[in-house]
Order: C-alpha cells, then structure tokens, then sequence
C-alpha cells in the first residue's frame, strides 16, 4: 500500500457520510483490492466502522462505510491572559467534556501547564477513556508563538514563557503530537469552522486583557514570519497618544481599548470596575458612562481595523473575547469607523459582526488544529496501523447515525476547507 493511500480515503469519509466501497472506489479512481486493503488498515484501527446497509438495486445489499469519530480523543486548551479551558473533544472537534477557571499565565509555564495536564488526566478519569486514547494536543496561547517549534517568542504579557518548550513539557506526560498556537489564531479556527465555512477571508479580533486577531485569507491562516501576525493591539492609533502600553511603547491601541484601559476609564468617574466582567456587567444595567466608553474602545478599534480591510480587503470582521460581551456598543463603535472611513467597494460586502461561537471558539480551534495534524493523509497509514480499537465506546451501530448527525456541520468544514489549510 503506497503511504498516504488508506489516508485519503479517510479524509472522503470524514464528512460524515456513509459510503459504499463502490461509493469510495468511484470517488477515489481506486480499485476494488486497493479499497480493500486501504479500508482493512482503517477498520482494524476503529476509525471507519460498517453503518447499516444501503439500499440495494439488486442482489446482496451493500455494506456502507463511515468514520468513527469518537474512537479516539483530541485534547484543547485555550489559555488567555487570566483564564483556561481545557477540554477533550472527539475525532470531530465536538467537545465531550471541559473546564474553565481563572488561573494568572504570569504564574509561568510549569505551573499553567500542570493544571492543563492535571485537569486533563482528571477528564480522561471522568470519562474512564486512557491517555492513549488522545491522539494529539492543541494549545492556545496569549502571545506570539513560533508555531513550527511550539515555543512562545517575546510574549508581552507572559513573563517566563520566552522561548519555552511548550510541547515537551506536555509530551512528558502524553506522549503526542502537541500544537501550540497563538490563542486569536485558534479563535479564528474555531469560529469559521462552526459558523462561516464558507468565507475565505476573515479577521477574527479578541477584545479582552488584550486586543489580538486571526487573519485567514485565501482560506489559510496567516501566521506571518515569526507567528506576530496579526498583533493589531500595538499598532498605533491618534487617540492613544502619549498613554503608555505594557509593552513598553505609547500610543498602542490596546494601551486605550484593552478591557483594563476602559475599566481604568470608568473607574476615574467613580465608578467600580476592574475587569471585563465588570465593564461588561455595568453596560447591561444600561450605565450611560460605561455605555459611551465601550463605543469609543469600538471606535478606536474601527480605526485600527479600517487600515486592515485597505490592506487584505476581508468579507467578515468578526468581534470576541470577553469585552464584545456587552454587546452591539463594541460593534457599533467599529461599524461607525470603518464604514465611514473605508472606500465604498471595500466595505459594500462586508459583515462586521460579534462572535456566535463565543467561549467555544478557542477550544473548538485547538481541536481542529490538533485533528487536522493527526489525520493529515500522510500522516494516517502508520497512524492507524499502530492504533487498536478501545473497546466498544461509540461504536454502536445503532448510535452512529446519531453521532454523524450532531458532528455533520463542523465536519463538512474539517473535510472540505481547513484540510488543505493546515498541513
């Protein structure tokens, strides 16, 4: 069997479709022995399991085929500035099972990576599945990662970090693939995988501790040179200047538009707020102070963003992270910006929007970073040569149409879009 081969017809059943091996050999211009001996290797591993039968014009039914997501897990992390989710998701990216806490990442990396690897473990024992079940890890992180080694570079606000092995600190525990990620990178993943598959091109901007984004365009993520792509919080804007940015400069728009700058804001007008959740809160219960000063974060945000559409033209912006909950005033204070201040042809078409995946979007993205290495095509044959099936979880046959159903939309992305995107 040629490397690669049992692989490819994994990425046609991926979609979640049962196929005949008629079905597979028409799709794939393959014969009927090479589709046998690539569909053994596939079988015997658990990632394809027999469906009940198609209906059949004559004779003998024939038997169809379809991917097994849940015989294997991915694990998922998205660490912010403050807080972590970590979650354990099916071959799918459907989270099974997740928890969120507040945990400081200028703790450094030991510490933030041992509750990551603890409350892991603590999942696998919850949901009595080994640590051999997980075939990779994706992790996000808050800062500038080089992502061909895993290792943060420089992070701004992630004392410790610089340069740390992220993945073999990991790996001393789970002996995987690890990818690590910018965590706005992983947001964007997540978020055009579950809900605008069909958009190319996209920014995707975190509003929280920080200001980040996840610019995809022609379809791939772009990471940039040396992973700072799209580190758009320190980017200069007229109203920031002179105010001092953690990182060192004046005049980033972080430094006025970050969650703690607009806290700071409201708390010079007597007002209490620390955090997001504070802001936030205050502009649900209709506070006028707080109201205008999270337009204005919009409106700074706008300006830095106009520059953005001039250079890479996107058909959707689309707003998380904690501060976009307090609703359409973020967003109406860009939408102000950029439609006033963006050509007529750049912004005819364009969707400026809050996020509809919200917290999920990290964790959904580090699944997906993580499921696309493991089951690149290449990578497959001796992937599922090694594997063994583990028992009996999911693989009921009366239960897979079930599963195919609630994994259907984010697995016709997975198959026909972030494929060919994530190598």
């Amino acid at each position: 069997m040629d490397n690669g081969g049992a692989g490819e017809l994994l990425r046609i059943l991926r979609d979640g479709r049962p196929r005949t091996r008629a079905d597979l050999a028409r799709i794939s211009g393959l014969g009927r022995a090479a589709i046998s001996s690539r569909l053994e290797v596939l079988l015997e591993s658990g990632l394809v399991v027999p469906v009940s039968d198609a209906a059949s014009t004559g004779g003998r039914p024939s038997a169809r085929l379809a991917f097994n997501p849940g015989t294997r897990l991915t694990a998922a992390a998205d660490v912010g500035a403050t807080h972590a989710t970590v979650a354990l998701t099916d071959l799918s990216g459907r989270i099974l099972l997740e928890t969120t806490e507040g945990i400081e990442i200028s703790r450094g990396p030991e510490a933030v990576l041992d509750w990551l690897v603890m409350t892991l473990q603590s999942h696998l024992k919850t949901m009595k599945r080994p640590a051999t079940d997980i075939i990779a890890v994706g992790i996000g992180l808050p800062g500038p990662v080089e992502h061909s080694t895993g290792k943060p570079t420089s992070p701004p606000i992630m004392p410790g970090w610089d340069g740390f092995d992220v993945p073999a600190y990991i790996q001393q525990t789970f002996d995987v693939p690890v990818l690590v990620d910018n965590d706005v990178n992983i947001m964007a993943l997540g978020e055009r995988a579950t809900r605008w598959p069909n958009e190319d091109n996209m920014i995707f901007v975190k509003v929280a501790t920080g200001i980040g984004s996840g610019v995809i365009s022609g379809g791939i993520l772009q990471r940039g040179a040396t992973g700072v792509a799209g580190d758009i919080g320190h980017i200069a804007v007229s109203n920031a200047a002179g105010v001092q940015c953690r990182c060192g400069q004046t005049a980033c728009l972080e430094a006025i538009a970050g969650a703690p700058a607009v806290a700071a804001r409201l708390r010079e007008s007597g007002l209490e707020a620390t955090t997001a959740s504070d802001v936030v809160s205050l502009v649900r219960s209709g506070d006028l102070a707080a109201i205008q000063a999270v337009r204005q974060a919009g409106r700074d945000i706008g300006e830095m963003l106009n520059m953005c559409v001039s250079l890479m033209n996107p058909s959707l912006i689309v707003v998380g992270g904690s501060l976009s909950q307090s609703g359409e005033h973020l967003i109406a204070g860009i939408r102000e910006t950029v439609y006033a201040r963006s050509t007529p042809l750049a912004t005819q078409h364009l969707i400026i929007t809050q996020s509809e995946t919200g917290a999920e979007a990290g964790v959904v993205g580090a699944s997906i970073l993580a499921i696309e290495h493991a089951l690149a095509p290449h990578r497959v044959n001796d992937f599922a040569i090694r594997m063994h099936p583990s028992g009996q979880q999911n693989t009921d046959l009366e239960n897979l149409d079930q599963i195919f159903v609630s994994s259907q939309p984010l697995q016709d992305v997975v198959d026909g879009q972030l494929h060919h995107a994530f190598p």
